[in-house]
């Protein structure tokens, strides 16, 4: 082994500590990059494969019903490759145990369930004999939430009449990835489900032998999707077509969609900042090297080794930090993949979701680990290789010393001698000083960046759950009906308030863009369901046009004053022209309303009501549920209290999780940037911190200099990194955004609190592991120096 690479060990060795400090930091931000980048790659690769092998639809669309003829014409559309024609339809679950009513959607088979478009993958039992009565595949998520199975029954009102399904197995289907029922944004798994039928039994059920009311296509490579649409919904306009849309509006995928753009967005901004971080101690600690190294740089030099030669051993002791940096990095990152995945599987229901970790991912944290460290190495490296011999052989140059800023004032009357010794020190390096500053205060922006989440959430429980929903329950009817529905609603067991609303299913237009989406009509004076912005403003609604969502408007291009086509694709599927008059600045998809006698004026209408909103009172819920299931007009009720349970459940192990890996990686950017600060600054000052223990001041008193000096720069650190953690969450809010969730910017004290005490306590953790190197100053050692 050559001599530099002997020194180079033992250079390892002394400085094992700090090298394991700046590896750990460095291996969080890889880490992350690892776990986000090969988690989208993971699931990407599962997703697209899962679409590839049971043939999910490109094209979707519904309909009242069409005859079975009409599917010969649709597969002569250009750019159409195959045609898939159902029956599907909603219908209310009576489950035991469970007194608020559940929605089941049934799925037709065809004859041959492993040939169509959106094929059943069976996780358990078989599939429906044909010709069987009511034999039904159950999905994976629901049978999970109620413990159900082959063999076991559930009944379900089906078209007006109590019916008993009996399950002969257990499956997932491409198009309900991630299970969720109509016109909601948040899974429940125990309040909605999927059940495959024999098609000629759900046909004959509800009168559709020969006929159809939902179209699936798949498209060929050479096809426009715009083309295939236009002409899908000319053909099914005279059958109640409801608006063709493609896969990237199918609800399922688009929050796939939406789940691998965040895990991008998290691949961003927290590894910047472990990296930055470890370029700067990186710096910091070579730099210190070099300069205790003077003399032997100068000695290498002097024994003929070349100036290439100097360069290239210090490189080599960042190469091998980079390289511990790396291997721990991409350890942790395949373990905590593996653990998102596994939580992923439980949402994201795929045949087999395993986390793999992706080449080109360890490859591009290699190059931007490499690049990180030399970045913060170069300059002290340079300065290896340009020291003169002769000048390192003589002494570096004492610091200069001059009176304290409080001294120049006048002030150091107030201010005790080992307040100014700190201070002193501070002075003479404020580079180094400030640059600790900005470590400590990156590490509380981080834990502030991983728990502000939860605030986001709570404020959007209060907004949307007490704010906007003022009701108890919402019930859909399966049919529009007269306004004299509301009589009836109103009589129901428990129901204290009711009000009218009215869905329209409509394509928005503005220039060339459009989106599909239902458009709400409700009452003026409406007070159950209110339009209420991020800042609890409340948007009210204009005869004079519509009120949309921001994101609606943002994703048209449009803003008040525009005037936009609304389609409707029921009834006599009008065109209407609209204004929009405002917009509201909601958290959740697309939304657009319009009031409700205004809509049933431009529709040709009399008080049509869609559905009511209901304030119930909580001791006869049990009546009005039991009410609700037997009625035969109703489509789809939907309880608060069940939804609020839904989303607290999703969210809380997520947030959980995330803010634990923030916490755990933002006490290792503390630890490590207190700990290497302050092991170099002990190094630099131990024989004046042992003259001062000669000289007669206390073990206590040494300590008080030396963590002084951490408690201040920690201490300077809080309102940066305070500052820093709300510029970090502004920018998480806008990258996390999507079309499906919107985030407001909301970061509470507590937030502020726990990101300061977290890092607080690893700068105290890391400032006590140095002291007991401090208490071990050898004062015989700077005797002898001083001799």
């Amino acid at each position: 082994m050559k001599r530099l690479d002997l020194k180079l060990l033992r250079d390892l060795w002394t400085l094992k500590s700090q090298v394991l400090a700046i590896a750990l930091v460095m291996a969080s931000g890889v880490a992350m990059l690892i776990m986000s980048l090969s988690m989208v790659s993971s699931l990407q690769g599962t997703q697209q494969g899962y679409y590839d092998d049971y043939r999910f639809a490109q094209v979707f669309t519904r309909l009242k019903r069409a005859p079975d003829a009409l599917a010969a014409r649709l597969a002569t559309i250009p750019g159409v490759a195959q045609v898939q024609t159902r029956v599907v339809v909603d219908v209310t679950l009576d489950l035991p145990g469970m007194p608020m009513p559940a929605v089941g959607r049934l799925l037709s088979l065809d004859a041959d369930p492993r040939a169509g478009l959106n094929r059943p993958h069976l996780r358990r039992g078989r599939f429906p004999e044909r010709y069987a009565r009511h034999e039904a595949l159950v999905s994976e998520a629901f049978a999970a939430a109620h413990g159900l199975g082959p063999g076991d029954q559930v009944r379900a009102i089906i078209n007006g009449r109590l019916q008993t399904l009996h399950l002969v197995g257990v499956a997932i289907s491409p198009e309900y990835v991630y299970q969720l029922r109509p016109g909601e944004f948040i899974p429940d798994d125990r309040r909605f489900g999927v059940f495959w039928l024999d098609r000629l039994q759900l046909a004959s059920a509800y009168g559709l032998q020969g006929a159809f009311n939902d179209i699936a296509l798949t498209l060929t490579r050479e096809a426009v999707e715009r083309d295939v649409l236009d002409a899908l919904d000319r053909l099914t306009a005279p059958f109640g077509g409801q608006g063709a849309h493609g896969r990237s509006e199918q609800m399922s995928h688009r929050l796939l969609t939406d789940e691998f753009s965040q895990l991008r967005a998290m691949a961003t901004i927290p590894p910047a900042i472990f990296l930055a971080v470890t370029a700067f101690l990186l710096n910091v600690v070579i730099s210190r090297l070099v300069r205790t190294q003077r003399e032997q740089i100068a000695v290498l030099k002097a024994f003929g080794y070349t100036t290439a030669d100097v360069g290239l051993h210090y490189l080599k002791l960042v190469s091998v930090l980079t390289v511990i940096g790396l291997v721990l990095g991409i350890a942790a990152g395949t373990w905590l993949g593996r653990d998102m995945a596994a939580m992923y599987a439980r949402y994201f229901r795929f045949p087999r979701l395993e986390f793999q970790l992706d080449p080109a991912v360890v490859a591009w944290s290699a190059l931007i680990c490499t690049g990180a460290a030399l970045a913060g190495a170069v300059a002290a490296v340079r300065r290896a290789m340009r020291l003169p011999p002769a000048e390192g052989m003589r002494p570096e140059e004492p610091a200069h010393y001059r009176p304290l800023l409080i001294e120049r004032l006048g002030w150091q009357r107030f201010v005790g001698r080992i307040l100014r010794m700190i201070l002193r020190q501070l002075e003479r390096k404020p580079v180094s000083a400030a640059l600790s500053v900005l470590g400590i205060a990156l590490a509380i922006a981080i834990v502030v960046l991983g728990s502000f989440v939860r605030d986001i959430v709570d404020f959007m429980v209060d907004l949307q759950f007490y704010g906007v929903q003022r009701y108890d329950t919402s019930v859909t009817l399966v049919e529009p009906a007269a306004s004299g529905a509301m009589a009836e609603f109103r009589q129901l067991p428990g129901v204290l308030a009711a009000e009218p609303f009215r869905t329209v299913p409509v394509r928005i237009r503005f220039g060339h863009l459009s989106r599909r989406l239902g458009l709400l009509g409700v009452p003026a004076d409406a007070g159950l369901l209110r339009l209420l912005d991020v800042d609890w403003r409340e948007t009210p609604l204009s005869p004079a046009g519509l009120v949309v969502s921001r994101a609606l408007a943002d994703l048209l291009r449009a803003r008040p004053g525009d005037v936009v086509s609304v389609e409707v694709m029921e009834g006599q599927r009008p065109t209407l022209e609209l204004p929009i008059v405002r917009l509201v600045e909601d958290v959740a998809g697309t939304s657009a309303y319009l009031e409700l006698a205004v809509l049933n004026r431009l529709l040709g209408e009399s008080g049509v009501v869609s559905g009511a909103f209901l304030r119930v009172d909580p001791a006869a819920e049990p009546g009005l549920y039991a009410a609700l299931k037997a009625a035969p007009r109703v489509a789809v009720v939907g309880t608060k209290t069940a939804a609020l349970a839904a989303f607290r459940e999703l969210m809380a192990e997520n947030l959980l999780r995330m803010r634990l890996i923030n916490v755990i990686f933002a006490g290792i950017i503390a630890f490590g940037v207190v700990y290497n600060a302050a092991r170099i600054s002990l190094a630099e000052r131990s024989r004046e911190l042992a003259t001062l223990r000669v000289i007669g001041f206390g073990r206590d008193e040494i300590s008080l200099i030396f963590l002084g000096e951490i408690a201040i720069v920690t201490l300077l650190a809080i309102p940066l990194g305070l500052l820093l953690g709300y510029a970090f969450a502004a920018l998480a809010v806008v990258a996390l955004a999507t079309e499906s969730y919107r985030f407001p910017l909301v970061v509470n004290l507590s937030t502020y609190a726990f990101a300061v005490a977290t890092v607080v306590g690893a700068a105290l953790l890391s400032g006590l592991v140095v002291r007991r190197r401090l208490d071990r100053l050898d004062l015989l050692a700077v005797l002898k120096a001083a001799a």
